[in-house]
């Protein structure tokens, strides 16, 4: 459900060295932490990072710096790095950001959307159809970065695009895109908000956002209950 430019969540497959490469590796520590893959009070190790994604150790430790600097992890003297805590209180906040500013930008879209613009968001969602259908994990994830992106563009409000790309780093996107259920409630949502965005009735487009949104949080919130997070 990323609704920003967050780079696609990368899994186990090795990344292609590239000059961005510690932003990938954090991108994939970032969605392991948020998705209960690893818990609070658990080492993250270089090496076994560096292996799993077929780097050097290099760009894992600047990854971890950054998600330290984001205080996601804390640095153990002669140790290393381990999950700092989470609560569900953090993903509610979290959640709860995102969609107090994806509401005002949906509000706004209402205002000045083009039919040329409804009738993208309406084949970008088909092919979100298309794509929960076939459990396509990764398309899933980039058709939905595509429809929020053509929507925010769509607000003119290039400042509060920024910070939903920021607060939306801690969505754990391949959590979602491996839900047919969330995939199916998000091209409904989408449907409801593009019927919106068409009639300009920008209560409503905010509504369908914030429950959007909302749904994410408790979804994420029951399945680390689930896994145990917070035994």
């Amino acid at each position: 459900m990323t609704s920003s430019a967050q780079p696609r969540p990368v899994g186990s497959r090795a990344l292609r060295r590239r000059p961005q490469l510690s932003d990938d590796v954090a991108v994939h520590v970032r969605n392991r932490i948020m998705s209960g893959g690893v818990r609070p009070g658990e080492f993250i190790r270089l090496d076994e990072t560096a292996a799993e994604l077929g780097v050097s150790v290099t760009p894992v430790r600047e990854a971890l710096l950054t998600l330290r600097g984001e205080g996601l992890v804390e640095l153990v003297p002669h140790r290393g790095y381990v999950v700092a805590p989470l609560s569900r209180g953090d993903i509610d906040d979290l959640f709860w950001l995102q969609g107090q500013i994806a509401e005002e930008l949906a509000r706004r879209a209402a205002q000045s959307i083009t039919p040329e613009t409804v009738a993208e968001l309406t084949e970008l969602n088909e092919q979100l159809r298309e794509a929960v259908r076939a459990s396509e994990g990764a398309r899933i994830e980039d058709i939905e970065f595509v429809f929020h992106r053509t929507l925010n563009r769509a607000a003119d409000a290039r400042k509060l695009s920024w910070f939903l790309l920021n607060a939306t780093r801690y969505t754990p996107a391949s959590f979602y895109s491996s839900d047919p259920d969330w995939g199916g409630a998000a091209v409904q949502s989408h449907s409801d908000l593009i019927e919106a965005l068409a009639r300009g009735d920008s209560d409503t487009a905010g509504e369908v956002t914030r429950r959007h949104f909302t749904d994410g949080a408790r979804r994420l919130v029951r399945h680390l209950d689930e896994v145990g997070v917070w035994n």
